[in-house]
């Protein structure tokens, strides 16, 4: 077993490592800009304090989930999470609901007004997405894709 890691290992060199590494870096940066968000909430025409968009966003993607998680996920500390949630769910957009496993932890969903804000989001996110991609062959999207999705089930296991 150990050998058949090693062979794998070989398939990507030092340079390459350092190569994805100054990619991801160079994604997560552009990704955690606040001007990112300011531009996606001004495009997806919604009314919504930057800080709380991606948190708005992480709990209609990846939610139900409870606050402790949703704070790991965004690298924020809990108690702002906690206060950011507040702030959402008096507008509406998420509520806090009980969780069957663990009574203990309440667990934060997006609600339907928070979803059809989402959806906004998402069509934003396409009209964006498309100009990027515009030039880039069909199978090179799909690979793209195909590969991220694959990368990122390997750092979640």
């Amino acid at each position: 077993m150990a050998l058949n890691k090693r062979v794998q290992a070989a398939h990507i060199s030092p340079q390459q490592f350092k190569d994805l590494h100054r990619s991801l870096i160079d994604i997560m940066g552009q990704m955690n800009r606040p001007q990112r968000d300011e531009y996606m909430v001004r495009a997806a025409g919604i009314s919504l304090d930057r800080a709380l968009f991606p948190l708005l966003v992480s709990v209609e993607r990846v939610g139900p989930l409870g606050l402790v998680d949703l704070a790991e996920r965004i690298g924020r500390d809990y108690t702002t999470v906690s206060r950011q949630i507040s702030k959402l769910e008096a507008l509406g957009l998420v509520k806090r609901e009980e969780n069957s496993v663990d009574r203990r932890v309440r667990k934060v969903a997006i609600t339907p007004q928070g979803k059809a804000m989402t959806n906004r989001v998402d069509a934003a996110r396409e009209r964006l997405g498309r100009k990027i991609f515009d030039s880039w062959e069909p199978q090179d999207v799909e690979a793209l894709i195909r590969l991220m999705r694959k990368f990122a089930d390997a750092l979640q296991s």
